[in-house]
């Protein structure tokens, strides 16, 4: 069976529908078109859209769709009583500090370089750092980080149209540092009605916090509709924590 066409993008060329993706039964699952850079116009085009670049080092520029896509409900997220009581006393204490857009670009380094289980490489390669640096630039990426007793724990960084919030990259500098971020901005994304953080790739971790994978056709009519609200107002207050049930 020949493996259907695939689109090669062009700087200028229109941002295909994520409903022309390679389905299942395919070579690569998911997978919509190769080339047409990453300018922050050609970002926004493709995250409007619900789709994402994903690549390694040496290739070009690969845009993906993927179906089922995995997305974690704010409303449905988790944490284990016995960790909501650490977060409690370090909040309470002023031990955990969030810092929000505080360093962006080390924040995606960090991502980018920390090693792995189970990982030997990293699909954010130069180009993504620099490309996501000034989406963040003009306001459309953003970085949450925690730090305890003044040391950076762990962060992430997400890209944002209106209430859509698509989620990248994790990374912990101590023990749950990723999730204490994660955290902060799933109560930032409750405290302002943001219904869902896209998750991309299902993976055991994210599950374990409540994220599930939601069929391409019910997410993309969510970012659709999400993309149409007022952006989110990107400052941390440390009154959103009771929108966890933490206070």
């Amino acid at each position: 069976m020949q493996p259907p066409l695939l689109i090669q993008l062009s700087a200028d060329d229109p941002f295909p529908s994520a409903h022309t993706a390679w389905g299942e039964n395919t070579p690569a699952p998911g997978l919509l078109a190769i080339g047409g850079g990453l300018s922050v116009p050609r970002l926004l085009q493709a995250y409007s859209q619900g789709c994402f670049p994903w690549y390694s080092d040496g290739q070009p520029v690969m845009w993906w769709c993927t179906d089922p896509r995995m997305v974690l409900n704010v409303d449905e997220f988790r944490l284990h009583r016995s960790y909501k009581k650490i977060l409690k006393r370090l909040i309470e204490s002023n031990r955990l500090q969030i810092k929000i857009d505080h360093d962006f670009l080390g924040t995606i380094t960090q991502c980018a370089h920390l090693p792995r289980k189970g990982q030997s490489g990293t699909w954010i390669v130069n180009d993504m750092i620099q490309a996501y640096t000034q989406l963040h630039l003009q306001g459309h990426a953003h970085s949450v980080q925690a730090w305890v007793d003044g040391q950076l724990a762990g962060g992430l960084y997400c890209v944002s149209i209106g209430q859509a919030v698509f989620g990248e990259s994790m990374f912990s500098a101590q023990a749950d540092g990723s999730k204490m971020a994660l955290a902060a901005l799933v109560a930032l994304c409750r405290a302002q009605q943001a219904g869902w953080i896209d998750c991309q790739q299902n993976t055991s971790h994210l599950a374990s916090l409540g994220a599930k994978p939601i069929a391409k056709s019910i997410f993309l009519t969510r970012v659709a509709e999400a993309i149409k609200s007022p952006p989110l107002s990107w400052k941390f207050d440390s009154i959103y924590w009771q929108q966890i049930g933490i206070n």
